[in-house]
């Protein structure tokens, strides 16, 4: 890598046909590629040659999404966070949607069922309980359908 140091050196010529051929190595084996991008990215550093290669990286289409490891993990942490948080706050929509039902009826929700329904997580079930939550006569009624109605665990939902 000492050699990759001197921008004037003709091993700057040596980084661009390295990078050349980590962008064609890219189109068919892209894991390998992008550990040699980022062993590159990090031997260079701020050096003059870690700058030039930061130049010429910075005209390749998919920079910034260059589809290095660490950036595909972290964009599919966040695609899942994202997706892991919509479901979660419809979850959570949908129990303050039920509890608020038996609240304006005037049904009383015992602990161990404000539970069931705040910790489920199967909105399927939910959109249930929502419907029955308009009909029910005691709170607990609205799991008499389920499949697991003998249970009030929250972890069977």
């Amino acid at each position: 890598m000492n050699a990759f140091r001197s921008p004037d050196s003709p091993s700057l010529d040596r980084l661009r046909l390295r990078t050349a051929a980590l962008q064609e190595i890219q189109k068919t084996d892209p894991e390998t590629a992008d550990y040699f991008f980022d062993f590159l990215e990090i031997s260079l550093g701020s050096s003059p040659a870690g700058q030039k290669l930061k130049e010429i990286m910075s005209f390749v289409s998919y920079f910034p999404g260059r589809g290095t490891v660490r950036e595909t993990a972290y964009l599919e942490g966040k695609a899942e966070g994202q997706t892991e948080g919509r479901a979660e706050g419809r979850a959570e929509g949908e129990a303050k949607g039920i509890l608020f039902v038996l609240e304006v009826r005037g049904i009383p929700v015992p602990d161990h069922v404000r539970e069931r329904i705040t910790t489920c997580t199967d909105l399927d079930r939910m959109d249930a309980w929502l419907e029955r939550s308009r009909t029910v006569e005691r709170a607990e009624d609205l799991f008499a359908e389920d499949p697991d109605a003998s249970g009030t665990s929250p972890e069977e939902d």
